[in-house]
């Protein structure tokens, strides 16, 4: 009995430090955090030089300054790494367009979310047979490793789109515009933010069709083990939305495009 004791004490023990451990790694207790965030992803992630901008940046940017972080560093991910970069430790957070679904929920844990997206179509302006999703069989389409844009599109709605494959949706959009691609389905934050970088270089312009065919609640993903840390992203993101920070994002990120976006707290996952 008293060696049985001892073991189990001795397993309470561990199984003590263990937790410590996590809480120790939780982004509420860190003064610098390395954020995973898209790279060619205008309008949401995009690095220019050794600078990063977009909506997605600027929302880790006020997630970290509400959480009292002092210093934050920017990490090029693909919808592909988004899950590894987090389970290994690369990165603290991914602010990077990143959905959530219940798959992914058994690898990560999400903050928020910080918008709920909806994924619609990019087609050239003169294209006028793509009117909504059912207009994309035989069409061909981009489709992103990591990205569950394209199974929605094939598997869920049981279009027989063709799949071009683009490592990216910046590459995505260098397709269309060269007309590799009849459209691109993604979320209309992402579609959006292609369109007016595709307006600025000049050349043939673009349109979204405005033929939502989902929800794309974008979460902030945490390593599985940060309670606290969700907990925390969520009320610093209440606070954008109650002080106006996240409408006025909004605006400057995708007004120029018409896109009508959604200024209310969205409905959070939880963080259980």
């Amino acid at each position: 009995m008293r060696i049985t004791a001892l073991v189990l004490a001795a397993g309470a023990a561990l199984a003590g430090c263990g937790v410590a451990g996590a809480d120790g790694d939780s982004i509420t207790r860190k003064d610098a955090l390395v954020v995973g965030v898209n790279a060619d992803q205008p309008g949401l992630g995009l690095r220019t030089g050794g600078t990063y901008s977009g909506f997605d940046v600027d929302v880790a940017r006020q997630i970290a300054r509400r959480l009292g972080v002092t210093t934050v560093t920017f990490k090029p991910i693909t919808s592909a790494t988004r899950e590894s970069v987090l389970r290994s430790g690369a990165v603290d957070m991914v602010v990077a367009s990143y959905s959530i679904t219940p798959e992914r929920k058994t690898k990560v844990i999400f903050g928020g979310p910080y918008y709920v997206a909806h994924q619609d179509i990019l087609v050239r302006k003169d294209e006028s047979g793509i009117r909504n999703v059912r207009d994309l069989k035989g069409r061909r389409l981009c489709e992103v490793p990591g990205s569950v844009s394209f199974p929605r599109v094939t598997r869920e709605r049981g279009v027989a789109a063709v799949s071009v494959r683009a490592d990216t949706y910046g590459a995505c959009l260098a397709k269309l515009r060269s007309g590799e691609l009849d459209a691109v389905s993604t979320d209309d934050l992402i579609l959006a933010g292609l369109a007016a970088q595709a307006a600025r270089d000049g050349g043939a312009p673009l349109r979204i069709v405005g033929a939502p065919i989902s929800d794309e609640p974008y979460g902030v993903g945490l390593n599985s083990a940060d309670i606290d840390g969700c907990e925390a992203v969520n009320k610093a993101i209440t606070t954008m939305y109650q002080d106006g920070t996240a409408a006025r994002l909004l605006r400057t990120w995708f007004g120029p495009v018409g896109l009508r976006a959604t200024t209310t707290v969205p409905q959070f996952e939880g963080c259980d």
